[in-house]
């Protein structure tokens, strides 16, 4: 017997070339699992719609988990002539199984087979994604809460801006996990959609209970169309998506904490069990964990990419640049499950140095709370910036600090400069006057950390 799925109207065998070119069982044999599942739900639909018997659907389960058994143990073989893993169960359930293994396929098409194989991968590979998320959102409020109020500069363009603190800075790079995980969770939601039944492009020939058999597979609806059921990729690209923003989203963090962690920083020290050395200098400590993140988010991107390019010019229903959608999957999945425990590890290691970000601020920092200070005063925030610009300017030119100006300089420049002004441009101060929701003062960041933990319980 062949184990081809088709052939009956071919009258050479298929170039070798052409086969090697062809057969995906190399990377879709991932799908094991999800196509034993389906296949049994699909048995048990046509026994329920009276195209096997009762002995038949019970001798085609029996075979599926006998499969499924080796896959388990490792014991399953694949033949020379096994194009996927569709191909593969098949060939081997009917070795098992007899005869009966020829009928499992009726109604069925490849098409909406592997539609729906793919569609449970990615519902688990969201909840498993979900799950790392969290874990490092664990860890980012952990960082968060042990250093709330440590003041630190805050920047703009790499240049320092205005004081904010450790809490704040960790809990920003928190909430956009937040939205990764609202974007796993729809793309889940897109893949919970059952193509099965479908056929290869008409729909099924035999009254089969679509809606039961969602509702055993754990779908949470039917496709309303056999012909877009077999081609729609939208939930891999949602996926993919979603992959591509949770590796920005590291990316970004990574830079920072690359930049924080240097010599001419040293706001944080990254531990030793997240680092390694240089083989020429015996001195070196590197953060290789942060580069890799920040440099697997490259092949993150291109996933996305290379599959909305393939997506674009498809003619019809199924077509067979459609297998194409499955490895930027897997290798979205891969990289994602590799890199996400390791910075939350690293995060959650962290030593943060709150002397070294204190040492760091500079009085330029409090330059917009001098603005504000005018606006307290009635003058209009356009003037009272650039008065605070010509301030600074002038302080520039004499080589100090706006605020080491003396009080004769200021007065040049504007009344409105006075000592009592003066007195109130502190670090502390300027925390502590941003109170509204999102803001710097520790009520505000108290309340925003309770937020973070209700948001990771899903509250």
């Amino acid at each position: 017997m062949s184990n081809k799925l088709w052939g009956g109207r071919f009258s050479k065998d298929t170039n070798v070339l052409v086969r090697r070119l062809n057969d995906s069982v190399e990377f879709d044999q991932r799908l094991w699992s999800e196509d034993i599942r389906a296949s049994g739900a699909w048995a048990q639909a046509l026994a329920q719609a009276g195209v096997l018997t009762s002995a038949e659907c019970a001798q085609l389960e029996a075979g599926l988990e006998s499969v499924r058994a080796e896959f388990t143990t490792g014991t399953f073989e694949f033949a020379a002539g096994d194009e996927d893993i569709h191909t593969a169960v098949e060939r081997r359930l009917t070795e098992l199984a007899g005869s009966v293994g020829g009928k499992l396929h009726t109604g069925r098409s490849r098409n909406d087979q592997v539609a729906t194989d793919f569609r449970l991968w990615i519902m688990q590979a969201c909840e498993d994604l979900a799950r790392e998320v969290s874990g490092l959102q664990a860890a980012l409020i952990e960082s968060a809460a042990a250093h709330l109020h440590a003041i630190m500069p805050g920047y703009t363009h790499l240049q320092q801006a205005q004081p904010v603190t450790w809490g704040q800075w960790a809990l920003s790079h928190f909430w956009p996990l937040v939205r990764d995980a609202a974007r796993l969770a729809n793309a889940r939601g897109a893949a919970g959609v059952l193509p099965l039944g479908s056929g290869a492009l008409a729909g099924t020939a035999f009254p089969v209970d679509r809606d039961a058999l969602a509702r055993a597979l754990g779908f949470t609806s039917v496709s309303p169309n056999s012909m877009d059921a077999v081609s729609d990729r939208d939930f891999v690209a949602d996926f993919l998506y979603a992959g591509a923003m949770i590796g920005l989203h590291l990316s970004r963090l990574a830079e920072q904490l690359l930049l924080f962690s240097s010599a001419e920083f040293g706001y944080v020290v990254v531990d030793d069990a997240y680092s390694t050395g240089s083989s020429l200098m015996p001195q070196k400590k590197n953060a290789d964990p942060l580069e890799l993140a920040r440099g697997k988010t490259g092949r993150l991107l291109g996933n996305l990419h290379s599959l909305l390019v393939v997506l674009k010019g498809l003619p019809s229903t199924y077509d067979k640049d459609l297998q194409e959608d499955k490895e930027p999957a897997f290798d979205t999945f891969d990289t994602l499950l590799a890199l996400l425990p390791v910075v939350a590890g690293l995060v959650r290691s962290l030593e943060v140095r709150p002397q070294a970000m204190a040492a760091r601020l500079l009085p330029g920092l409090l330059a917009t709370d001098l603005a504000d200070e005018l606006v307290k005063q009635g003058v209009p925030f356009r003037a009272a910036h650039g008065l605070v610009g010509v301030l600074v300017q002038r302080a520039d030119r004499l080589g100090i600090a706006f605020t080491e100006l003396s009080f004769a300089e200021r007065q040049k420049i504007s009344v409105h400069f006075t000592d009592e002004v003066w007195a109130r441009l502190e670090f502390e101060h300027s925390l502590q006057r941003r109170a509204q929701t999102g803001g710097t003062a520790k009520a505000a960041l108290e309340a925003q950390l309770m937020a973070a933990r209700a948001a990771v319980r899903g509250e």
